[in-house]
């Protein structure tokens, strides 16, 4: 029964180092998107390439509290899941309010540049979203990274056909309804990991 018990351990430890070195990668790979999609954003006069950067931050901001937790108790990972949706929902209205902002002072933003940073960003979380698959079933924590990356995906997509209207239209809408949407993946991830780690946390009481 002890080798049994010390086998299970060891697996448990082996597991958690995995989950800690695709941490690791895809942490790096978000630091620097964010970083690259901020400027070009700007430069660009893009929401939607903004947006996207903010959602590389708060990627690697999660990447960063799942990793702090990943050796902790169900309890420590289910509050770090928290608080993943809480930065999520604050994103998701840091994103609403610069919506509101480019309404009022609307700016045409470049299309080619918009495209392109889409792209590359496309690339780097597909892959991020290809090492944390295997693992998005383990627990908690990694689920909620897991979504993370997967909101990713569909941001960038999104990305991508606001580059072709803008560059179709010759308006800002494109962008800014790209910008809108991904605001709107925020907040509903953020209530759903929200609503998931609410309940994690009260059967951990509950079962204390």
């Amino acid at each position: 029964m002890g080798n049994c018990c010390q086998d299970k351990g060891c697996a448990l430890e082996a597991l958690r180092e995995r989950q800690g070195s695709i941490l690791r990668i895809v942490l790096a790979i978000n630091v620097m998107l964010f970083m690259i999609e901020l400027t070009a954003g700007y430069l660009a006069s893009s929401l939607s390439l903004m947006a996207d950067s903010l959602d590389s931050l708060g990627d690697a901001l999660v990447y960063g509290f799942s990793l702090y937790v990943l050796f902790r108790s169900e309890r420590w990972r289910a509050g770090a899941a928290l608080l993943k949706g809480l930065i999520m929902l604050g994103f998701g209205l840091a994103i609403t309010v610069a919506l509101i902002s480019r309404m009022l002072s609307p700016v045409i933003p470049v299309a080619e540049m918009i495209g392109g940073f889409g792209i590359f960003a496309l690339v780097c979380n597909l892959t991020c979203l290809i090492l944390l698959t295997r693992h998005r079933s383990d627990d908690i924590n990694m689920k909620s990274v897991w979504l993370c990356s997967r909101n990713d995906i569909i941001a960038n997509c999104g990305v991508i056909l606001a580059a072709g209207g803008v560059a179709w239209t010759g308006s800002m809408w494109p962008d800014f309804a790209i910008g809108t949407l991904i605001a709107l993946i925020f907040l509903r991830s953020a209530f759903y990991v929200l609503t998931e780690s609410i309940q994690q946390l009260r059967l951990g009481v509950s079962g204390a």
